[in-house]
């Protein structure tokens, strides 16, 4: 059997409790199912609200932070972040307004993209943080991929899950365990992203 090249796909992801975290390694799992791709699972630092505060190039723990190249390598990105007021978190967001360079380059245009995110209520804008989460994706020319109704989860989950990417409902504590349900729908969200990547990817 020949040997398959691998390409990654890049898992993008903040957390602060760690609901979001388990998701990423979810998705994970989903890309690693489909050949010819893996998971690059990445992160970023917390925004500080102190001037001169700056962290660590290599974190204490977890994956490594993402940098503009991980971003030029990846040939599909999938995007996760904690609901703030129904928005993305700002370290994500100060990320992207980073990525200029990016966009001018045209370094992202074509490949496919998805989001997905964690909330602490179940009408705690799950549905609006994934669509502020694709904004900058669009903006990029990424192609936005969402989880279809094919995924009969959707039609029967009483916890997290859309149509717009995974979900979760972690509890006012940020300490519910995922359900069956959004467990399947995060691994489905990779292995779209990835089988999508590689066939564009060629």
């Amino acid at each position: 059997m020949a040997n398959i090249k691998m390409a990654d796909i890049l898992v993008l992801y903040y957390s602060r409790h760690g609901s979001t975290h388990e998701m990423a390694q979810l998705v994970s799992r989903g890309i690693e199912e489909v050949p010819g791709a893996q998971a690059r699972l990445r992160t970023v630092p917390p925004v500080s609200t102190i001037c001169e505060a700056t962290a660590d190039d290599i974190p204490a723990e977890g994956p490594p932070y993402a940098t503009h190249e991980d971003l030029r390598e990846c040939i599909g990105l999938i995007l996760g972040s904690p609901t703030r007021f129904g928005n993305i978190a700002s370290p994500l967001k100060y990320f992207f307004d980073g990525t200029s360079d990016l966009w001018l380059s045209g370094a992202l245009a074509g490949k496919p993209a998805a989001v997905f995110t964690s909330t602490s209520s179940m009408h705690g804008g799950q549905e609006s943080t994934l669509l502020s989460m694709a904004l900058p994706l669009i903006h990029h020319g990424m192609l936005f991929t969402g989880l279809p109704y094919s995924e009969t989860d959707l039609m029967h989950t009483s916890t997290g899950g859309t149509p717009y990417g995974a979900s979760h409902l972690a509890g006012d504590d940020s300490k519910r365990a995922l359900s069956e349900e959004e467990k399947r729908l995060c691994k489905a969200l990779g292995k779209r992203v990835a089988e999508a990547a590689v066939k564009l990817a060629g």
